[in-house]
């Protein structure tokens, strides 16, 4: 008896497992099959999005509002501008959000849902464009949109081909595809992400400040104005940071001097023993404020090619210096 018992639980376990994996492979198949289909359609929504001046409505019912909402979310983190409605709550009053500047993103695996066709003529009158997300190009959904994208499965992970699974899966990988691709249209950056994400992981880094990651005080190399070539080269060995700042009597950053202003010299034969550092430093030096944000200072070296910033106040005078190496260690990059 405990045999039997022991046996029809395998038994059940391995159906399970066979079942899941079925559902999994049925989705997966359908997303693929997404990529064959993907044409001037995909262009044309994209493009109609970007060109608009207003925001991104998505609205679906049941199951596809689900997945609806979650598009608009995605759009919105991502630097499109969006929002979910309901259709229904759209016929009570909520239709007065969307503007002539709109586009309208429908959500129906018919094409049918007579909730969305109810407004859809009302959505037109106000001026929105219409891109309906439908398993059927034939629908009335599609037939009245400015553009159709076809999200046809061939079959739905639901043993009875009935729930909603594989079609809505497909409806969302087409969603994240045009969001992602709006995304890179309108060179949305980590920055960006990080400021509409203030809790996650990624922003904490990007939110850094230079104030939180640049060297200060002692630890910051410095001469001063007529410092002999030689005291230069010795306070850029104590202070480890491949520089030193030149600054005057009231520590107002006039250039830096760098390893690579080292070399340089040494390629045109001068004198160190003869020669002052303002004689061989870089005048008027890429500077950043303490209250930039360090991915700033990322930008700032790629940008001109150079490995370290000095950080001044509203007077131009030092506050401090960071490298890469100070924004590797603070995991800005």
């Amino acid at each position: 008896m405990i045999k039997a018992a022991r046996a029809t639980k395998k038994t059940n376990e391995s159906n399970a497992l066979e079942l899941a994996r079925r559902v999994l492979a049925i989705e997966a198949d359908a997303v693929r099959a997404l990529i064959e289909r993907l044409d001037e359609r995909f262009v044309a929504a994209l493009e109609l999005i970007a060109g608009r001046s207003g925001r991104v409505v998505v609205s679906g019912i049941g199951k596809s509002g689900h997945i609806a909402r979650k598009i608009a979310s995605t759009m919105a983190s991502t630097g499109t501008p969006a929002y979910f409605v309901h259709p229904a709550e759209a016929s009570h009053g909520d239709l007065g959000m969307i503007e002539a500047g709109d586009v309208f993103i429908a959500i129906s695996y018919s094409g049918t849902s007579d909730e969305l066709l109810d407004i859809v003529p009302l959505v037109k009158r106000r001026g929105a464009k219409l891109i309906a997300i439908t398993g059927n190009a034939q629908s009335a959904l599609a037939r009245e949109s400015d553009v159709h994208l076809d999200a046809r499965v061939a079959q739905e992970a639901c043993p009875l081909n009935l729930a909603p699974t594989a079609s809505t899966t497909a409806a969302l990988a087409l969603g994240d595809a045009l969001a992602v691709a709006l995304l890179e249209k309108r060179g949305f950056s980590s920055d960006d992400f990080a400021r509409s994400h203030p809790k996650g992981r990624l922003p904490r880094q990007a939110l850094v400040h230079i104030a939180d990651v640049m060297r200060k005080g002692a630890d910051v190399p410095a001469v001063p104005s007529g410092a002999p070539g030689l005291a230069a080269i010795a306070e850029i060995s104590r202070g480890r940071i491949g520089m030193t700042a030149v600054v005057d009597a009231e520590r107002h950053v006039l250039g830096i001097f760098t390893d690579g202003d080292l070399r340089r010299a040494l390629e045109k034969g001068v004198d160190f023993a003869g020669a002052t550092v303002d004689e061989v430093m870089t005048p008027g030096p890429r500077t950043l404020s303490p209250q930039a944000l360090a991915v700033e200072a990322v930008q700032l070296m790629e940008a001109h090619k150079i490995n370290q910033l000095l950080v001044v106040d509203e007077r131009g005078a030092l506050l401090g210096a960071l490298n890469m190496h100070d924004l590797f260690r603070a995991k800005v990059i």
